[in-house]
């Protein structure tokens, strides 16, 4: 096996692509203030406090249901801000062509891209709970159902931002990419249990939501971290978190050979 093509290659590859994006996070704190601080801590005292009091959501409380509601909310938008649009740049400025020039995967480049995502939604989620615990939240379930249910949450992101990179490959500029992500990403955030309870939506648009991935990670973060079972939930959103992580790789893989010859 071609040493620059095995296992321990292709992951040293995918380590250094990750740092040169985290990099560029830190070099841009705009995008990590909007992104991972100010965007979040917007979205939970707006729902928080303008719509609070006139929703009602199983169990009666509305801010334990709003929290991991926006927890899966704010990784999707993170997403389609750092991935899509990141990939969309560096095709449109040339990046991917130099890279193209070294003795490096295709897989590696993006899995490396993704892969420097999860940093920022470790942020993101560390400030939106900061930001939950002052306007109510709190954890009634144990440790490790607390724990497990982050997990699932950054493979759920990590999952998703395997969708982004193949919005980003498609795209031509970084303003296509999020406008082409926006498509998909509110509609299934707004449509679905996050905000208001399923059953008060019209038939087709209630299955539609009842049967969304966005639903079954939501229903399983509001069972683990009230301390409840999640059923299937949680079995649903692993199913879904691998089909589409096997899918969206696949075809934004072949993407970028595509691309770039």
């Amino acid at each position: 096996m071609n040493r620059l093509t095995g296992p321990r290659w292709w992951l040293r590859d995918a380590w250094l692509m990750a740092g040169r994006n985290t990099r560029r996070i830190v070099r841009a704190p705009g995008l990590l203030l909007m992104y991972a601080l100010i965007q979040p801590v917007v979205f939970i005292l707006l729902f928080a406090y303008v719509f609070g009091g006139a929703i009602q959501m199983p169990g009666g409380d509305y801010v334990q249901a709003l929290i991991p509601a926006v927890f899966v909310q704010m990784i999707l938008f993170s997403s389609i801000g750092a991935v899509a649009v990141g990939l969309a740049e560096d095709m449109r400025q040339g990046v991917m062509d130099r890279f193209r020039s070294l003795p490096m995967t295709r897989s590696s480049v993006l899995l490396g891209r993704v892969a420097s995502e999860v940093l920022r939604s470790v942020i993101t989620l560390t400030v939106m709970l900061g930001c939950g615990l002052l306007v109510g939240f709190r954890f009634h379930g144990s440790p490790g159902r607390i724990a497990a249910g982050f997990g699932l949450l950054l493979a759920f992101g990590f999952a998703f931002s395997w969708v982004a990179a193949w919005i980003g490959l498609m795209a031509r500029s970084g303003e296509a990419a999020q406008g082409m992500g926006l498509v998909w990403v509110l509609p299934f955030t707004f449509v679905s249990s996050a905000f208001v309870p399923t059953a008060t939506m019209p038939g087709p648009v209630r299955a539609f939501a009842d049967h969304s991935p966005v639903t079954a990670m939501i229903d399983t973060l509001r069972a683990w971290f009230s301390g409840r079972e999640a059923g299937d939930a949680a079995l649903v959103t692993a199913v879904w978190i691998l089909a589409l992580t096997a899918v969206f790789m696949t075809l934004a893989v072949l993407r970028l050979r595509r691309t770039s010859g």
